[in-house]
């Protein structure tokens, strides 16, 4: 029997198309049995174990590169960095671009990006100190040094790509693209990351997910890489559209001003919405903290303080499941009211028709 695997290989590699691909789909469902079927299938399938190898060699990763990391801190933090970006690569060498293994291959990446940065960043900000993003939101840190930093890491990831191609690794590139363009702003308008911050994390949330968007609409059936490296993209374009949009509100909400939980329940239904129509579930995954902050607040203010954290996680776990369960129906339904040529563009638009 040729496994789904073969099939997304051939599609990918242009043996079959996303069609052929398709009704060779339907073709198995209709001859296999009723209960089979009729199994339910994820719409969000993602690699990232193949087996429990990849769990015992990540282990292992964490535990080589963590000693690694131990020994070569005597180098700096540059130094130390430089250290596990050579090391990353050379392990990748036989985890990722022999043994293909998915979640080493995840970790290797991560950690070589991450490495490139900080290596640069502290070497041309010389210091041994961390150089992080987050020491420019005080108008201190070294913006040229990051913004130069992230633009080399951004040609690093696209070379670790052209080497390795884990999807991942363009969501680490525009990672890094928005570390670039925080250090430029910082370094032309001094001062103005600590005024405003959050708008300029938003734009480019937008813009993170604007290239995921473009990413699941040139593969709509979601059968080949594209659709894993759109995932990581919403994945990184989340929290950068959500937290900066919340943090102020929930806040205020902390604080006690229980009038600021509404703002917080109506930008997550919006967001849900959202998350429904292009069948991505990290943007609700990003605020549930925040819709956790505000149900918290309201069942505060109705007189119920003694039970506020368990009746706010049942709250929470209600709509989770419910929305789990109804997300399809919701799905056709909205995709019906859209335009025809719109909705055939969006992901697994075939829940658009009725079975």
């Amino acid at each position: 029997m040729i496994s789904e695997r073969t099939v997304l290989a051939a599609v990918e590699r242009g043996i079959l198309t996303s069609e052929q691909a398709a009704r060779l789909r339907s073709l198995d469902a209709e001859l296999a049995p009723a209960a089979i079927a009729a199994a339910p299938q994820d719409d969000e399938r993602l690699r990232f174990i193949s087996g429990f190898g990849d769990i015992f060699v990540t282990l292992g990763l964490a535990l080589f590169l963590g000693a690694l990391a131990y020994f070569a801190r005597v180098l700096g933090a540059a130094g130390m960095a430089g250290v596990l970006v050579l090391a990353s690569w050379l392990l990748a060498e036989f985890f990722t671009r022999r043994q293909r293994m998915a979640l080493p291959s995840i970790v290797l990446l991560v950690v070589f990006c991450v490495s490139v940065f900080v290596a640069l960043a502290n070497a041309l900000a010389g210091t041994d100190e961390l150089v992080v993003v987050r020491n420019l939101v005080s108008g201190g840190g070294h913006p040229v040094a990051v913004a130069l930093a992230g633009l080399v890491t951004v040609g690093a990831a696209a070379l670790h790509y052209w080497r390795f191609r884990v999807p991942i690794t363009p969501a680490a590139g525009a990672a890094a693209l928005v570390a670039t363009a925080l250090g430029v702003t910082g370094a032309l308008v001094p001062g103005v990351l600590s005024v405003a911050l959050n708008p300029l994390l938003v734009a480019c949330g937008l813009a993170v997910f604007a290239l995921a968007m473009r990413f699941d609409l040139s593969d709509p059936a979601r059968e080949t890489r594209r659709t894993d490296i759109a995932f990581w993209l919403h994945l990184l374009a989340a929290p950068l559209i959500v937290h900066p949009l919340l943090s102020g509100f929930a806040a205020d909400v902390r604080s006690g001003g229980t009038g600021a939980a509404w703002p917080i329940l109506g930008t997550f239904v919006v967001l849900g919405l959202i998350a429904v129509l292009i069948d991505r579930r990290a943007l609700l995954v990003s605020g549930l903290i925040y819709a956790g902050i505000a149900f918290g607040s309201l069942i505060r203010d109705a007189g119920l303080s003694g039970t506020t954290t368990p009746l706010t996680v049942l709250a929470l776990g209600a709509f989770v499941l419910l929305l789990s369960a109804a997300w399809h129906p919701l799905r056709r339904a909205i995709l019906s009211v859209l335009p025809s040529g719109l909705a055939r563009r969006l992901p697994h638009p075939s829940v658009a028709s009725p079975s």
